[in-house]
């Protein structure tokens, strides 16, 4: 059932870059004043926008956890990541931006981040957040070779989303 996911995930990600060759993503207004991406978003997309404030002041903020800091910048050509996230949504004003600043200090290649926006349905194009059981965002999910080594679904269980994802990809490589 796992690999049938994958599949999935890598046929939604072909079939969105063939329907929307010119744009990979959609602008939607489900709320006066406040902006919905839905589709494949980059970082320089958000920090583009320039009603999204909260990606440069949140990026600035940032402090990484030393230890999660420490495994990311290890592991960081042998991990993918695939993050669902609201533009619309306060978690992931706070989470994405620090999750970047994250990546660069690790010095993650971008094109190790594949970043879905949904909309307040929590839905992407091609049901993929639906396929992979995403119902709260932000979600990040944790690759490795292809396989799922684990997700940190909003905060996670600490509060600290980059103690998570450090703990995540020690345990992917202990096993």
């Amino acid at each position: 059932m796992h690999s049938k996911k994958i599949l999935c995930w890598f046929a939604s990600i072909l079939l969105a870059g063939i329907v929307s060759a010119q744009q990979p993503y959609e602008t939607m207004q489900e709320r006066p004043n406040e902006k919905t991406f839905k589709g494949w978003l980059t970082r320089s997309v958000l920090e583009q926008e320039s009603s999204f404030t909260w990606m440069q002041e949140n990026y600035k903020a940032y402090q990484p956890h030393a230890q999660g800091l420490q495994t990311m910048r290890t592991y960081k050509d042998s991990v993918r990541f695939l993050i669902f996230m609201g533009t619309w949504c306060e978690d992931s004003h706070f989470i994405i931006p620090r999750f970047f600043a994250l990546a660069d200090a690790a010095g993650l290649a971008a094109d190790r981040i594949s970043l879905a926006g949904v909309d307040r349905n929590k839905t992407t194009w091609g049901q993929l957040s639906a396929t992979l059981g995403v119902d709260l965002v932000p979600t990040i999910i944790v690759y490795r070779q292809g396989k799922e080594l684990g997700r940190v679904v909003e905060y996670g269980r600490y509060g600290q989303f980059d103690r998570e994802i450090g703990e995540i990809i020690q345990k992917g490589f202990q096993q």
